[in-house]
Order: C-alpha cells, then sequence, then structure tokens
C-alpha cells in the first residue's frame, strides 16, 4: 500500500511465469560471428560441429553467463541478439489506466482480463438492486468485490456510486434492459426474488452468465478499475520497457509495476539490460 496524492493504493503483484534464458540468444550471436568454439561454454562450442539434441538443449537452456553477450550489450550496443530472449509475466491487480500505458509498448505479447466478458457480478449486483431501488445493497456488495486500485473506502463508494448513477440513468432509457444484461434462463428469477436483493443476487449469480455482457455497460468503469494479465516481452524490449517505466518520468502506477517486474526478473537478464 502507498498513499499518492492524497489516495491510498494498492500495489501490483508479479510472478515470474517462464523464461526461455540466455543461450539461444548467445548462439544467435555466435552464428553472426561464427564463433562458437570461443564460448566459456562447452554445449555453445560443441553446437559447431552437433545439431542440439535434448540434453545440449537443456545445458543450452541453463546458461547463467555469457562473456559475449555481455559484451555485445554494453560495448558493442548489438540489442537484437536479445530479441531472441523471452520473458513472460503473470500480473495482477494493476489499473485499466496501467493497460493504457501498457498497450504503447509495441513489441509484447498481452493477455487482459476482458470486461465483455467479467462484469456480469457488476450488472448481476445492480439488477439486484432495481427492484428494491437499493443503492445502498449495490454499493456495499461492490466493496466487497476489492475491484479498484484505490483502497480509500471512502473513495471507492464514491467511485461505486458513479458506477450506478450511470447504469440506473441507462436502465430509464431501454425498455429492454432486463434483455440485455441477465441470461433469458435467469430471467424469471427477478420476479421470484424483486424484494429480496441477497437473494435475487445469488440466484443471477447461480445462473447462466449472459454472454459478452460487457459490450452494452464497458462505460461504466474507469482507470481506476483492476486488471489481471499475462505479457510476454523479448528481452530487447523488456530493456526499453524497464527504461521508461522506471523512471521518476513514469506514471506512478506503471513505474510499481516495472519495479515489481525487475523484482522477479532473473539477474542473469538483468545484468544485460540493467546498467551496472
Amino acid at each position: 500500500m502507498e498513499e499518492i496524492y492524497g489516495i491510498k493504493y494498492s500495489k501490483p503483484q508479479v510472478v515470474l511465469m517462464q523464461d526461455t534464458g540466455i543461450g539461444v540468444a548467445e548462439s544467435a550471436a555466435r552464428t553472426c560471428y561464427d564463433s562458437f568454439e570461443n564460448s566459456e561454454n562447452k554445449v555453445i562450442r560443441d553446437i559447431e560441429y552437433n545439431l542440439p539434441d535434448s540434453d545440449m538443449l537443456d545445458d543450452l537452456n541453463s546458461i547463467e553467463d555469457s562473456n559475449l553477450l555481455d559484451d555485445l550489450a554494453w560495448t558493442y550496443f548489438h540489442h537484437s541478439i536479445l530479441e531472441h530472449a523471452n520473458l513472460s509475466f503473470l500480473i495482477r491487480g494493476t489499473s485499466r489506466g496501467v493497460l493504457q500505458e501498457h498497450a504503447r509498448h509495441r513489441i509484447q505479447a498481452i493477455s487482459v482480463r476482458s470486461t465483455r466478458y467479467t462484469m456480469s457480478s457488476i450488472i448481476n449486483a445492480f439488477v439486484s438492486s432495481l427492484g428494491t431501488k437499493n443503492r445502498v445493497f449495490f454499493i456495499e456488495k461492490l466493496l466487497s468485490f476489492d475491484m479498484f486500485v484505490t483502497l480509500d473506502e471512502d473513495y471507492n463508494r464514491i467511485e461505486i456510486g458513479a458506477i450506478y448513477d450511470k447504469l440506473d440513468y441507462q436502465a430509464s432509457k431501454l425498455d429492454d434492459f432486463y434483455s440485455i444484461s441477465v441470461a433469458k434462463s435467469s430471467l424469471s428469477f427477478i420476479d421470484e426474488f424483486k424484494n429480496d436483493s441477497e437473494a435475487l443476487f445469488n440466484a443471477l449469480e447461480s445462473g447462466k452468465k449472459k454472454r459478452n455482457v460487457g459490450d452494452a455497460f464497458k462505460h461504466i468503469i474507469t482507470d481506476n478499475v483492476k486488471v489481471d494479465m499475462v505479457v510476454t516481452f523479448n528481452l530487447r524490449s523488456l530493456k526499453n520497457y524497464f527504461t521508461l517505466r522506471d523512471s521518476g518520468a513514469a506514471f506512478f502506477q506503471i513505474r510499481w509495476l516495472a519495479q515489481e517486474m525487475m523484482r522477479v526478473t532473473p539477474s542473469k537478464y538483468l545484468d544485460l539490460i540493467i546498467k551496472k
């Protein structure tokens, strides 16, 4: 938790899910210079005369140091060879605002929690509050979802109240609001539990989810909402990302994320992309 500009924020969690090693990157560099025999790593020297078998590939992918890569990265700035190493990170609890910043980094693979498919609980809470006009129920229910990076409860109540107001306005404009917000097989629950918001919410949650419900309601959420994602960078792109996003000029939330990603990145990669 950290307080910025008078608001308390949670920080993201990051796990390194996979890394491909630096051995392939050294092999690529040795191919450029036809210098396999100069490697301090035996398996690299062997590749000059043998196509790698599974045991050799295991040895290749377990290489921890490469004098050539270090020289190319810091003396000759031949960074294209770093593109042969890839790292994949699982990120939990960053914000949609950070997602927008991430999209500016062109060379990455990114898969993000979809609002098209994952907003049903928010909409179910609103539908459950409609019959009794129970705004308090909606606010308390969404508070329990832990859906914002902000941690101030009073501030989050304002956020949720704004979500309620936007949904309430939209519902007032549509005769078919229930049909776009609730699966057809669950519509009967609305009359069955119309006087009990909690029971209606539980019934809707246990029923079939409305497909792509977020299509009609994506406008209700803000950059403050948490998202989860998996991102994969090649090492050259990760160097660029850390350089830009660990800077004091970067948006503070993406700086937190870059610092967490850097913390879980093994030193064999950091040594090639972070100036010592």
